[in-house]
C-alpha cells in the first residue's frame, strides 16, 4: 500500500509562486472539501475569479481519504493526520499519508490548510497561524491571515508539533490554517466564505486581480505562549456524560461565567465547567457526549 494525494494543479504564465490548498486532513470535515472542489471547477472552466490568475496553485479537497470514508476524524489505525507529520513513507496509512503531504508542503511557497470543527465541535471563523521565530515568514503569514477575511484572526505557539503547519514551520514556508464551525454540517455561508478566502490570500500574493474585500475582521489575536493554539486540551469535562450548554460560537464570556455542566451517566449532581478566562467562545462542543478529559470549549481571551 502506497498513499498518493489526489491533488489538482493549475499552472498559468507568467511563472509565480506556488500555492498549496488543502482539506480534508480530518475525514469529518466538509466545508473544505466542498469549497476546494468549487475552486477546481472555477480553473476548469476559466471563471472569470482566477482569469488573471498566473503561477502555480496545488488544490487536494480530500487529504485524508482513510478516514474520510469512514466519516471520522481518523482512519482506523487512530492516528491523528494532524499530529503525525512528517510521517514515514513505509507506516500506516495515516503516516503514509502525512508523509505525503509533508512531503507536497515542500514544494510550496505559500500553503493554506483549510479545517473545520468536524463531528463533535464548531468554531467561530478564523484564520489562525503560528508565531514564526523568522520575522518575514511571519509577517507574511500575517497578511495571508488578514487577507482571508474571516472574523478571528489567531496567532498561536509555534512549538506544537505533528502539525500540517509545524512541516510548513520548519520549511520556513508562510503558511495559514482556517477554521469554520463543524458539528458535522457543511454550511453554505462557510463554503462560500473559504472560496472567497482563498482568493483574497491568492490576490494578497500577488497570483490574481481581485479588489480588496470589506473587512469582516472583529478580533485579531496573538499568544505565544507555549501550547497556546491547541485546542483539545482547553476545558477539560470533569467526568464522562451529556455536555449541555447554552452558549454558541464567537459569545462573549467573562471569567467565572458557565459554560455548561456535565450529567453523569449514574444520575448523580451534574458537574459545572466555568470558564477562567474572559473573551469570546471560539470552540465549543456541539456532541453531547463528552469523555472524561475531554475539551468542551475553547476561550479566545481579548
Amino acid at each position: 500500500m502506497t498513499v498518493e494525494l489526489k491533488s489538482f494543479v493549475f499552472e498559468n504564465e507568467p511563472a509565480g509562486p506556488h500555492l498549496l490548498i488543502t482539506g480534508g486532513v480530518h475525514g469529518d470535515e466538509f466545508e473544505p472539501i466542498a469549497a476546494i472542489r468549487r475552486l477546481i471547477d472555477r480553473f476548469r472552466e476559466g471563471h472569470a475569479s482566477v482569469t488573471s490568475f498566473h503561477g502555480r496553485i496545488t488544490l487536494i479537497p480530500v487529504v485524508n481519504e482513510a478516514a474520510f470514508l469512514r466519516g471520522h476524524r481518523c482512519a482506523d489505525d487512530g492516528k491523528d493526520l494532524a499530529r503525525t507529520c512528517p510521517g514515514r513513507p513505509d507506516g500506516t496509512v495515516t503516516e503514509q499519508t502525512a508523509f505525503a503531504l509533508s512531503t507536497l508542503i515542500h514544494t510550496a511557497d505559500y500553503y493554506i490548510d483549510l479545517h473545520t470543527g468536524g463531528t463533535e465541535l464548531s468554531v467561530f471563523p478564523l484564520a489562525g497561524y503560528v508565531m514564526h521565530n523568522n520575522p518575514q515568514v511571519l509577517e507574511v503569514q500575517r497578511r495571508m491571515a488578514r487577507a482571508f477575511n474571516l472574523p478571528a484572526v489567531w496567532g498561536t505557539a509555534a512549538n506544537l508539533e505533528g502539525r500540517s503547519l509545524s512541516v510548513a514551520r520548519d520549511a520556513n514556508v508562510p503558511a495559514i490554517y482556517c477554521e469554520y464551525l463543524g458539528a458535522a454540517t457543511c454550511c453554505e455561508a462557510g463554503v462560500e466564505a473559504y472560496v472567497d478566502g482563498c482568493l483574497n490570500v491568492m490576490a494578497e500574493l500577488g497570483l490574481l486581480d481581485r479588489q480588496p474585500a470589506v473587512s469582516r475582521i472583529q478580533h485579531v489575536v496573538e499568544n505565544p505562549a507555549p501550547g497556546s493554539g491547541h485546542m483539545q486540551v482547553c476545558n477539560p469535562a470533569p467526568c464522562t456524560g451529556y455536555f449541555e450548554t447554552l452558549l454558541k460560537p464567537g459569545d462573549p464570556i467573562r471569567t467565572g461565567q458557565l459554560i455548561g455542566r456535565v450529567y453523569p451517566l449514574d444520575h448523580s449532581s451534574p458537574q459545572p465547567i466555568v470558564s477562567i478566562q474572559s473573551g469570546i467562545v471560539l470552540v465549543l462542543r456541539t456532541f453531547p457526549r463528552v469523555q472524561a478529559g475531554e475539551s468542551v470549549g475553547v476561550i479566545l481571551d481579548l
